[in-house]
């Protein structure tokens, strides 16, 4: 008898010991990174987003960079990706459109400098180049960055259309020799640059420094790269109304517990280790309050340009 309830005791601890690594055991994470840039340099700008959070949260987080914008559309409805700091408006309208209840916004992103809340499309073109207006690219080869870019291509082509009528499909009546989408907003700046585009998009916030290429866009990126005199080598002809931030989006697939505690991990990294959540973002910007309401216009112009592709 004694021999069983030992036997029984040790099993018992077994199982109770197990149990504990088991709960200590890290949960993975998937952080959905926007496809369209140089995706070694968008992986090392989120390395330090994850080491945060796995310390803060005891996750293993996986860094998820989608080569295009639908691949994290698709993470997100799928229930493959659990967070995005900084989303596409049109690419979280997609998602919306589909499964309004697939994600919360947790926020927007601000600028630091003067908290203004969006940003711009702009047409660029080669500083050497003859054009200075929009009206000159006519019979010129353009490029867009991604179907589900909202400076990269819903905004313009809602312009472009006013503008000159037609769309992409005829290339606006015709006012274009040619319109291709590069795959992202760096791939259409160096198509510029190499003369594969005599213009084409790409998205800033047209306030602070210039030749620093202002305080967020793909601008930015490129000259931390590999292309220190980009703004002396490009010109901006064309620029949209303002479009508002991308917001920060956590999924609601997750554990209700789980959810709220990234959410605060989230705000404690853009508080506690500013410089990562500006690397991450892609600009010098902090996290401000948002709900859907804020992403209404592009929400109903996402709408119109899926009911026209039918």
């Amino acid at each position: 008898m004694k021999k069983n309830i030992v036997m029984t005791t040790l099993l018992a601890g077994a199982v109770l010991t197990a149990g504990s690594f088991a709960q200590a055991a890290p949960r993975e994470l998937n952080l959905g990174i926007l496809g369209g840039q140089n995706a070694t340099q968008q992986i090392g700008d989120n390395q330090c987003v994850k080491q945060f959070l796995d310390k803060e949260l005891n996750v293993d987080t996986q860094l998820r960079n989608a080569s295009d914008y639908a691949g994290v559309i698709q993470g997100l409805l799928g229930k493959k990706i659990d967070l995005v700091l900084s989303m596409s408006p049109s690419s979280f309208a997609s998602v919306y459109l589909k499964d309004p209840n697939a994600v919360d916004v947790m926020g927007i992103v601000v600028d630091d400098a003067d908290q203004s809340r969006g940003y711009h499309s702009v047409v660029v073109v080669k500083a050497d180049s003859p054009y200075q207006k929009l009206e000159d690219l006519k019979g010129k080869a353009f490029g867009f960055a991604d179907p589900d870019s909202t400076s990269g291509y819903l905004i313009p082509n809602h312009a472009f259309k006013e503008k000159f009528g037609g769309s992409p499909d005829d290339k606006y009546n015709n006012f274009f020799s040619s319109v291709t989408f590069s795959g992202g907003h760096e791939q259409d700046i160096l198509g510029v640059l190499n003369g594969q585009f005599d213009g084409a998009v790409t998205w800033a916030s047209m306030i602070g420094d210039y030749n620093s290429g202002y305080t967020s866009g793909a601008f930015g990126r490129l000259i931390r790269m590999d292309h220190p005199d980009l703004m002396k080598q490009i010109r901006i002809i064309w620029q949209s109304p303002l479009i508002p931030n991308g917001p920060v989006l956590v999924s609601n697939a997750l554990p209700a517990d789980l959810k709220t505690k990234l959410i605060a991990a989230v705000h404690k990294l853009d508080k506690e280790d500013h410089a990562c959540f500006v690397k991450a973002v892609g600009g010098k910007q902090h996290i401000g309050p948002a709900t859907v309401d804020d992403y209404k216009t592009i929400i109903d112009m996402k709408r119109e340009l899926t009911k026209g592709n039918r």
